[in-house]
């Protein structure tokens, strides 16, 4: 019998929202190959999405958002749905930092989110 591994599904990360209408919408991804609950960063020049990064400074070393689906922006930007904004709850254990990020840094992810009402359990 052939073994079975599941990945992860858009918006798997979710535990709750208040409403999808307003905690959700659609943004555009700058760039990368992103998995369902990949942690964003808002680039300040563009107003474009991608990946957080702590050690950036165009605006991704803020967490801001989480990504709701798989994206490939590795040919150019695309547009791809996002949790923006609170009242929600995720799990942290379903959240994807990009990179080797440490505990410290994920904390103040955590931290970030929280003041967008996006709280990590």
């Amino acid at each position: 019998m052939p073994t079975l591994t599941e990945t992860t599904h858009p918006g798997g990360f979710l535990v709750w929202e208040a409403f999808r209408d307003y905690t959700r919408e659609v943004v555009t991804i700058a760039a990368g190959e992103l998995s369902p609950g990949t942690v964003l960063g808002k680039i300040t020049a563009s107003g474009k999405y991608a990946a957080h990064d702590p050690g950036a400074t165009d605006g991704t070393e803020t967490a801001v958002a989480v990504l709701w689906g798989k994206v490939d922006a590795t040919g150019g930007d695309v547009e791809a749905v996002a949790l923006i904004r609170g009242p929600a709850i995720v799990n942290r254990h379903d959240l994807v930092f990009t990179g080797t990020q440490t505990e410290p840094e994920i904390d103040a992810a955590h931290t970030a989110l929280l003041a967008a009402g996006i709280l990590t359990r």
